[in-house]
Order: structure tokens, then C-alpha cells, then sequence
């Protein structure tokens, strides 16, 4: 496979900033992406259709184009007696807790501990990235084809949102 097409699998590298070119993440060890799939965000794999082994691409990306504008209603304040005592900021959740004062937030969000007060608990469930925009400078390092498992699946399994989230792998959704 010589050129990016829909449907294979990409293997990239690369550093993504802010909009002020601070580093956000890099990405140095080659990880395969979904190309036609559900592992790269719209304008990232609409840049990388037709290209080779080797190009490399700048890309500014809006929040529209990335994670989305930052929404102050999913902001939402829980009492702290409904989460573990070792809270701390920056734990994640994936939904509100049973017993939640807000039950008209999005269940299947995953939830940012942003500030913890003596009653309360503030949970973010936007994205950590979401209302920044993006530089992102990324090289093609291999190219091949999907496999059938990957093109039902709609992933290879990595995921650039994944990979965005920031958590380390011994860092879990609670």
C-alpha cells in the first residue's frame, strides 16, 4: 500500500500544541490509526487521504474541528459524600455518581474532578480539550491495509481521542 486511502491503517507520529505553541503531547513511538474509522478526528484523516509514507503535515485545528467549544452547562457541582475519600482533582469519571443532584447532565459523559470543597465536588464533563485550538504536526511513518476485524470494528483500538485524554495507562476512569 503505497498512498492513504479509506479504509487502512496509518502509523503516525507527532506534536500537538495550542493555538501559542505550547506543547500539549507527542506522540514519538509510531501508533496506528483507523483511517475510515472512528480513531481520528474528521480533518486529520481528511488531510492525510492521499498521502505517502513520509509526508509530514502541520494542521490548525478549531475547536469546531476538534473537540468542540467548551460548554459551562455540563459544569455541575455533586455532593462530596457521594464520591470515594481519596478524591482528588483531575480524577475522571465515567458518568455521575448514583445519588447525583444534577440528573439532567449527560450520563455517558466522562467526568473531570476540577475543584473539591468540603460539601461539594466540581465535575467538568467537557473534554479536557475542548474550546482550545490545536496545532498539530504529525509524519506518516507506515501504511497498510485494515484488517476485516479493524474495519468492523471502526478502530485499530488506539484512538487519537484516547491518546488527547491525557491519562496514563495506570490512571483509570474511575
Amino acid at each position: 500500500m503505497e498512498e492513504v486511502l479509506s479504509p487502512c491503517v496509518v502509523s503516525l507520529t507527532w506534536r500537538l500544541e495550542d493555538a501559542q505553541g505550547e506543547l500539549i503531547d507527542t506522540l514519538e513511538e509510531p501508533t496506528e490509526f483507523l483511517v475510515g474509522g472512528e480513531d481520528l478526528l474528521p480533518k486529520v484523516e481528511q488531510a492525510l487521504l492521499g498521502q505517502y509514507i513520509g509526508a509530514e503535515l502541520s494542521l490548525a485545528l478549531e475547536p469546531a474541528d476538534a473537540f468542540g467549544d467548551y460548554e459551562a452547562e455540563l459544569v455541575c457541582f455533586e455532593p462530596r459524600h457521594l464520591f470515594p475519600g481519596d478524591i482528588e482533582i483531575g480524577m475522571r469519571f465515567e458518568g455521575l455518581p448514583e445519588g447525583a443532584q444534577t440528573p439532567d447532565m449527560p450520563a455517558d459523559a466522562i467526568y473531570t474532578v476540577t475543584e473539591l470543597y468540603p460539601e461539594h465536588v466540581v465535575l467538568d464533563g467537557n473534554h479536557p480539550l475542548a474550546g482550545i485550538g490545536l496545532r498539530l504536526h504529525l509524519k506518516i511513518q507506515a501504511l497498510r491495509e485494515a484488517s476485516d476485524e479493524e474495519i468492523a470494528a471502526r478502530s485499530v483500538g488506539e484512538g487519537f481521542v484516547q491518546v488527547l485524554e491525557g491519562a496514563s495507562p495506570d490512571e483509570p476512569i474511575h
